[in-house]
């Protein structure tokens, strides 16, 4: 017996010790059996101080099984005891483990030899969070623990689809050769890299990007923004496509343009200036500046109808706006595009210029400042080396794309994509993983059968893009805030690796249910996870700080109770290795 209950206030029992401590192994942190005539609560040892044993209630035995959280707190004639090793496996690890349902984790740090694992349902069917400061171990450990998932020797999870978007990279070595192991799963790399030849190059294909895709790509700050982005796109529906399938539609609307133009009221060399710069960019075999206007008795070209007289008027703007209302039609109203046909990043800036100039942004300072913005971001993407990333080479439609992204190099399905988004900006890193996340998301809500094809988006670096920003206020959602609110009924979840907690989304952040956390020193990440993480006890925050490389506290749905875990190392290990200053620096002297 270890001792004799004093006293029990809120979540704490006091244990008066009855033992000799200096003749027996530390016993902080392990667990203690307190039985009484119909109560067994379970609890675990956290403090000693003045021979007294300060113990924290974790749950009690029910019908022979641990179940976490208590009603009755332990009688004071509790029967006190240190829990035997044997019976330690039941309360921190499944029952029996089981290939096909549950994954092995890692072991106790506190009891030798205990292996810990849980139920894949509860690990993998909610959102989850891995937490640590640089150099803690999270890399490892997550690789670690996908490892084990995908070498299990019976029950092979082919189905899987786990998304990383691989903050540095360092992922790819880890998952590359899991084939080797097992034969049946795939690893499928994309990379930002445009020197590397071991992985394909990321590129997405532009026309499934919609109106709140553009706006994140092209950093849209004001909802005032986004309609001209609306019209752009509607205009590519003209403009990207065969012109003898839409000539009419592309006449009016040039038309339309040009005649906004003449009664602008501006001076007639601007007037004349600004059509001939349209129909210079934007004609078609029907409207164009050579094409011929008719006049009875004569007929010139459009261009000449442009000449300004000696009284520094257009003398035939009458007769051009009669020209142009010719190829007006009775309906002009313009749809976004469904996808169907392909255009690049020429094509969306195109119909961008067209939109200031139909729109007639040009005549307001204030609003032409506004968009000109955008036109100078959307012109420098299109110039840079990220355009690359946005020229897919064939058409496909969404479902065809997801289907390539799941397909591995040998035909088979890939269990494990990996997008390498080390060589882009934050950015368009940010924005890249936001679209890829809501096309995921809006894939799977389009399923017939829901929640049948899951997909497990894994964020390294989380803290970079799962931001308290202000897509909430310009597009009315975040998509990782709408993914954790809504993910799971579609088998969409988020798992978010960080280093510092207290830069993330609060509300994603709440939605995960599942939690592993490795040693923690910022003072501000710290408090964070005390305020913010379910169930979190000032005695699990206490240990964050002096945990050991590889080991973590882990809580939530898929374990009975907060228990610490040391990670086997990962073999091959991921590239999250320090800089070794000292073979870098020295070398032998002669």
């Amino acid at each position: 017996m270890l001792g004799k209950i004093i006293a029990i206030e809120d979540n704490t029992v006091v244990v008066k010790l009855g033992i000799d401590l200096d003749k027996i192994d530390s016993i902080l942190n392990l667990y203690v059996t307190m039985k009484a005539d119909n109560t067994n609560v379970i609890g675990e040892i956290v403090d000693i101080k003045d021979n007294n044993a300060y113990i924290n209630i974790l749950g009690e035995i029910i019908k022979g099984k641990f179940v976490f959280g208590v009603i009755k707190k332990p009688a004071f004639s509790s029967k006190v005891e240190l829990i035997d090793k044997k019976d330690v496996s039941p309360i921190i690890s499944v029952e029996e483990y089981k290939e096909n349902r549950d994954l092995y984790i890692g072991k106790s740090s506190l009891y030798d030899g205990i292996d810990i694992s849980v139920d894949i349902d509860t690990l993998f069917n909610s959102h989850f969070a891995v937490f640590g400061s640089t150099g803690s171990g999270k890399s490892c450990s997550v690789s670690r623990m996908i490892q084990n998932l995908f070498e299990k020797k019976t029950s092979i999870p082919y189905r899987a689809s786990l998304f990383i978007f691989d903050a540095y990279g360092e992922y790819h070595s880890a998952f590359s050769k899991l084939h080797e192991v097992t034969p049946e799963i795939n690893f499928k790399a994309y990379t930002t890299n445009l020197g590397i030849n071991d992985s394909e190059l990321l590129r997405i294909p532009l026309w499934l990007l919609g109106v709140d895709d553009i706006s994140l790509l092209l950093g849209v700050e004001k909802h005032s923004q986004i309609p001209i982005i609306e019209k752009a796109l509607k205009l590519i529906n003209v403009f990207a496509r065969e012109e003898d399938s839409v000539i009419k539609s592309k006449n009016d609307i040039i038309a339309r343009a040009i005649l906004d133009i003449l009664a602008s009221g501006r001076p007639a060399p601007q007037i004349r200036d600004q059509i001939v710069s349209v129909l210079s960019k934007f004609n078609t075999k029907e409207l164009n500046l050579e094409t011929v206007v008719f006049q009875p008795g004569y007929s010139r070209p459009l261009k000449q109808c442009l000449l300004i007289d000696a009284t520094g008027k257009i003398r035939d703007m009458e007769l051009i706006m009669n020209f142009m209302e010719g190829f007006l039609q009775e309906s002009t109203e313009l749809s976004l595009p469904d996808g169907s046909f392909k255009y690049n990043l020429n094509d969306l800036k195109d119909a961008f210029d067209f939109a200031l100039i139909s729109e007639g942004v040009l005549n307001n300072e204030k609003i032409y400042e506004e968009m000109n913005v955008l036109k100078v971001r959307l012109h420098t993407l299109v110039n840079s080396e990220y355009s690359v990333y946005f020229d897919y080479p064939t058409h496909v439609d969404k479902a065809g794309y997801i289907k390539e992204l799941l397909t591995a190099n040998n035909g088979k399905k890939a269990q494990i994509i990996n997008f390498n988004i080390n060589y882009i900006d934050d950015r368009l890193a940010k924005n890249i993983t936001k679209i890829y996340s809501k096309l995921l998301f809006d894939y799977a809500k389009s399923l017939t059968r829901r929640a049948t094809l899951p997909f497990h988006i894994i964020l390294e670096e989380a803290h970079r893009y799962v931001q308290n920003d202000n897509d909430k206020f310009l597009l009315g959602y975040n998509i990782f805030e709408r993914i954790t609110k809504e993910g799971r009924k579609y088998g969409v979840m988020l798992g978010l690796i960080s280093q510092r907690p207290s830069e993330l989304s609060d509300t994603a952040l709440s939605q995960c249910n599942n939690f592993l956390i490795f040693k923690m020193l910022h003072p501000v990440d710290v408090e964070y996870i005390r305020e913010m993480v379910p169930n979190i006890t000032n005695e699990t925050v206490k240990r964050l700080r002096i945990l050991q490389p590889g080991n973590c506290i882990a809580f939530g749905s898929a374990f009975r109770i907060p228990v610490l875990i040391k990670f086997d190392m990962p073999s091959p290990a991921p590239s999250s290795s320090s800089c070794e200053i000292s073979k870098v620096w020295f070398i032998d002297r002669k």
